[in-house]
């Protein structure tokens, strides 16, 4: 599954993950104040290389990405995996 930078953005606001640009544009999920999560990608737009990087970063199958980026999963949503995952 290929990412467009907007889809990634949505990923952004959709999971509340803080950011910061650098030479890349930085994204990481905080949990009760600790970093679970973190990812990037270019600052170039259109089609993001290294999508399966993004997706493997915030610990997603591809399913779960389809779904986070198509509206039936959220944070909580997202919460419940990494906790199924052992990482909170």
């Amino acid at each position: 599954m290929t990412l467009k930078a907007k889809e990634f953005e949505r990923i952004v606001r959709k999971l509340g993950l803080q950011t910061r640009n650098s030479g890349d544009r930085l994204a990481w999920f905080e949990h009760e104040g600790r970093t679970i999560t973190r990812t990037r990608r270019s600052n170039k737009a259109g089609d993001l290389p290294f999508s399966h990087a993004i997706r493997q970063q915030l610990k997603l199958t591809e399913d779960q990405l389809r779904d986070l980026l198509d509206c039936p999963l959220d944070r909580d949503g997202y919460v419940a995996i990494l906790r199924g995952k052992g990482l909170i």
